[in-house]
């Protein structure tokens, strides 16, 4: 028999104090990130938005890009912004394709609705910039909202939905009901309705777009159910749905594969996409 009692929630979904060498994140990321921003062929700062966070990072590849890859930011939608990740293109990148990197405004200026709606217009807009096949991902409360874009009420303008074929959402949280039991609620304002509302393992896919969970060996017990969670229930609504749990990855380094085009994180974002180009 397996019991499963949680009694801690803050603990539950706390990575940093959890993690050794946690609590220095996300200044591993600063140097890399910069380094990157600084050598790489990237057009930055293009606006989607009039919000003064409503803007996002686009990185380039030689030539033609394949695609459109996305990548959405964690921190538990109240903290961080775009400049943290840059280095995580550089895989998509030196596989040809294009790779937009978004901020959004936080909780609690605005809420997770918001924040969805957000990044739906940064997505369109860097769709408008780059053409063919969209790939998105997001890490943490990115994986979160990269779920809401293939939710049967995606904010994405439907010629975008048309154009994606695959969602990686990262350590994602895909029922937010349980963060109403965390500190951080104090910021993020849910309560019942909204955290339905913003869940979605609670809603339905859109049709003909995969869904691939990914998730570290060595993460919080809550962050593998939420992973496990939503392909099991999209598998059984239709959906091509898979969990991959990385062996000897913490919440923290389960995002460094993005950095490499030849990773096993990066073979499963875009190896399908790539295989059904036009000519292919």
């Amino acid at each position: 028999m397996i019991v499963f009692d949680v009694k801690d929630w803050e603990s539950a979904y706390e990575n940093g104090r959890n993690i050794p060498g946690g609590t220095e994140y996300p200044g591993p990321w600063v140097a890399p990130a910069e380094n990157f921003r600084n050598s790489a062929n990237a057009r930055l700062d293009l606006a989607y938005g009039e919000g003064a966070r409503h803007r996002y990072d686009l990185f380039l590849p030689e030539g033609t890009p394949r695609g459109l890859f996305v990548f959405v930011h964690g921190g538990y939608w109240i903290a961080l912004d775009k400049s943290y990740w840059s280095h995580l293109a550089a895989g998509a990148v030196a596989r040809g394709w294009a790779v937009a990197i978004p901020s959004y405004d936080l909780c609690p200026d605005v809420s997770i609705t918001d924040i969805t709606g957000q990044v739906g217009a940064a997505i369109a807009h860097a769709a408008n910039e780059i053409a063919g096949p969209i790939v998105i991902s997001g890490h943490s409360a990115g994986g979160h909202l990269v779920s809401a874009m293939m939710c049967h009420d995606s904010p994405l303008p439907g010629a975008v939905q048309a154009r994606l074929k695959h969602v990686v959402s990262i350590s994602g949280l895909h029922d937010l009901r349980p963060l109403m039991n965390t500190a951080r609620n104090d910021l993020l304002k849910l309560d019942m309705e909204s955290a339905e509302a913003n869940s979605p393992a609670l809603k339905r896919p859109l049709p003909g777009v995969q869904l691939t969970a990914w998730v570290g060996g060595g993460e919080r017990q809550e962050f593998l159910r939420q992973a496990a969670l939503l392909p099991n229930i999209w598998h059984g609504l239709g959906a091509r749905t898979a969990c991959v749990v990385e062996p000897d990855r913490h919440h923290f380094s389960v995002i460094d594969g993005l950095a490499d085009p030849d990773s096993p994180l990066m073979r499963a974002a875009l190896d399908r996409a790539e295989a059904t180009e036009p000519g292919k």
